[in-house]
């Protein structure tokens, strides 16, 4: 949704990398870029006033005009006011303190409200709760019946005592479901309301009525996030009519400009609680304004990737499969394993845009197809366990009936087991390296013996000149090892002394810091 917008700032921001100050004319022309991609965002006009004034304010002072690098401190300034436009703080429900915590969904018709309550439910009865559905929408067609078969994939219970199309009254249902949730020990009650196609007096007398005899602790304003400055009308006369406590932006994973995401929260002052991202239930999560703020700018989402992982990976496993890994046990059933768990945390291509400077590949990530997992997984499926765990014993009659198991060519089996092969070699490297165990030591010990053989066989040079500056080279060598290094740390390391004096570095890009010929970072000779 955002990829224009980031494309757009990331083209206001490369004409400051490299200089060393910032003029008044760079600072209007950057203002003037991110100006024209907010608004071709779709971000509503006063948002945009005030997010420019903001940020020009903010580049004009001293804090940047002495920056070392004035590009990364505008960029820095850019994102904290994008954290503050789109609410500043990731925010929680407010459960009641005697139960049930009743929840109101509100928002016009097609926003997404059935299919968000089932959502909802999913995620509250994850997080320990016992949620309870209720069919108020018993105006629109199989509105009822939608909400019970989601309830029924999120694997809650529903309330639903009226059939709808038109029959029974939406306030007494309401009304009529806290209590039954009271006795059934529901400690959550998400209440799913009707919409219009408009805002109308009708849909807020019905949702100011539903309001008052279930006194919810939560009205969350559903918005559709690709109907962009519209968004923010809805909203304000939701505010106005029947209030509201938080903002749930549904359809995030759209192709729209993604305005109503930086509008609304602004101009409405209510936060944006959570946020979906498709038509699967698993596709919703809490809204981080910092995390979001960080793709916008093509610098990843690090802890959402972490969460996802932690969700698809069970820590047992992750620790049993990294002993395999380092003790070269690693098996194509274990890759398999591995592939399938990354299939369920989403796309593949989701996952690498959450990664830092992938915003920079757009075009490669756009290449990216799901199908290439399935199809190596089907390969491997196609084996027998005992090819899956010895690859060697896969000649070429054997290869052949891969492939046919599976719909691919023997050149595309033997592509698998080749970068198979190098993977788990890599592997074996990076868990050696960082100590794991089954070879950690022995990986480490024959990298000493080949940098012994390598310091003896250089320890010899027939030309004289180039044998005397290895002998100044190996000298220097010693002396740094005896007092810390190059950059002249104390032999203990930093000590109680904190760091050593360095030069100022503003000086350094001013030209006249440099320190004196023959003499080291830290002033040594």
């Amino acid at each position: 949704m955002f990829d224009t917008l980031s494309s757009r700032l990331d083209k206001a921001f490369s004409s400051l990398r490299g200089k060393g100050r910032l003029s008044e004319a760079d600072i209007d022309a950057t203002a003037r870029e991110i100006r024209v991609a907010l608004l071709e965002a779709d971000v509503a006009l006063p948002a945009v006033r005030a997010f420019i004034i903001a940020v020009r304010e903010r580049a004009r002072s001293a804090e940047v005009s002495a920056s070392l690098n004035p590009a990364q401190q505008v960029i820095k300034i850019v994102n904290e006011e994008l954290i503050a436009i789109l609410g500043g703080g990731t925010t929680t429900l407010r459960f009641a303190k005697t139960p049930p915590t009743v929840i109101l969904l509100a928002g016009l018709q097609g926003t997404g409200k059935t299919t968000l309550a089932g959502k909802l439910g999913r995620w509250l009865k994850a997080q320990g709760h016992t949620p309870l559905l209720v069919a108020a929408d018993l105006q629109r067609p199989n509105a009822v019946t939608q909400l019970q078969v989601v309830a029924g994939r999120a694997g809650v219970d529903v309330f639903a005592p009226e059939p709808g199309n038109g029959v029974g009254d939406p306030v007494t249902v309401a009304r009529d479901a806290v209590e039954h949730a009271r006795r059934r020990l529901h400690d959550v009650v998400v209440v799913d309301t009707a919409g219009r196609l408009g805002v109308d007096a009708d849909m807020m007398r019905q949702a100011a009525a539903i309001r008052d005899v279930t006194a919810p602790d939560e009205i969350l304003f559903v918005v559709d996030a690709m109907i962009g400055q519209d968004a923010v009308t809805t909203a304000q006369a939701f505010a106005d009519g029947v209030g509201f406590s938080g903002v749930v932006l549904t359809k995030l994973d759209g192709d729209a400009r993604g305005g109503a995401a930086l509008s609304v929260s602004h101009l409405t002052g209510r936060p944006i609680m959570f946020a979906s991202t498709g038509e699967a239930l698993e596709d919703f999560d809490v809204f981080h304004p910092e995390r979001m703020a960080s793709r916008i700018l093509g610098m990843g989402d690090v802890l959402t990737l972490i969460e996802q992982a932690e969700k698809a990976f069970e820590a047992d496993q992750a620790e049993a499969m990294a002993a395999k890994m380092a003790a070269s046990e690693f098996t194509l059933s274990d890759f398999l394993e591995q592939m399938l768990a990354v299939r369920k945390m989403g796309p593949i291509a989701n996952l690498l845009g959450m990664l830092p400077g992938m915003g920079q590949m757009k075009e490669q990530l756009s290449q990216i197809d799901d199908r290439d997992v399935d199809r190596v997984v089907a390969i491997i499926r196609s084996m027998t366990p005992a090819e899956r765990h010895d690859p060697r014993i896969l000649q070429a009659s054997r290869k052949a009936r891969v492939a046919r198991g599976s719909g691919v060519t023997v050149t595309e089996v033997n592509q698998l087991l080749d970068r198979f092969d190098e993977a788990r070699k890599v592997m074996k490297q990076m868990a050696g390296g960082m100590g794991l165990p089954g070879g950690g030591q022995r990986s480490r010990a024959a990298s000493n013996r080949k940098t012994s053989k390598k310091a003896k066989g250089a320890s010899r040079k027939g030309n004289p000149a180039a044998r005397a500056a290895q002998t100044q080279a190996q000298k220097a060598a010693t002396e740094a090892r005896r007092t810390g290094g190059p950059l002249g740390l104390p032999p203990g390391g930093l000590g109680d002394g904190g760091m050593p004096d360095m030069p100022d570095l503003s000086a350094l890009m001013r030209g006249d810091g440099f320190p004196p010929s023959g003499q080291g970072r830290g002033g040594r000779r």
